[in-house]
């Protein structure tokens, strides 16, 4: 299993969270992935979308199962990730990196409080 990256928060729901400035790129972790098994689609909301903290930012579907992915933080979809639309192994292959699913122009940190970091949700989960 990859280890979760230090640079980055994980919320209960196992999506990674990474804030640059005012821009939050999110993801699902190495975990969630592997819960999922082969994940088989992914449905994100479009740019514009406003999302409130703990807000649904899309979907992914896998043989298993379908699952909803949250933010913790609010704000507005301003990139989605298309080579993850087009090819959602990608998630399977590179979750913390070109399986990025949105970027988020944040107005709301609030829900960024109740993530933990790295080392904690290693260990919790793997």
């Amino acid at each position: 299993m990859a280890t979760a990256p230090a640079d980055r928060v994980y919320s209960e729901s196992h999506e990674w969270h990474k804030l640059e400035g005012e821009t939050l790129t999110l993801g699902l972790t190495q975990f969630a992935v592997d819960q999922l098994t082969d994940v088989t689609y992914a449905e994100l909301k479009p740019v514009g979308t406003k999302v409130a903290p703990g807000g649904p930012i899309g979907e992914v579907e896998s043989v298993k199962t379908t699952s909803d992915v949250y933010s913790a933080a609010g704000g507005e979809i301003v990139e989605v990730n298309k080579a993850v639309v087009e090819d959602p192994s990608i998630l399977n292959s590179d979750p913390y990196g070109r399986g990025w699913l949105v970027k988020i122009r944040v107005s709301d940190k609030s829900g960024l409080s109740k993530c933990i970091d790295a080392a904690a949700y290693s260990k919790q989960y793997s």
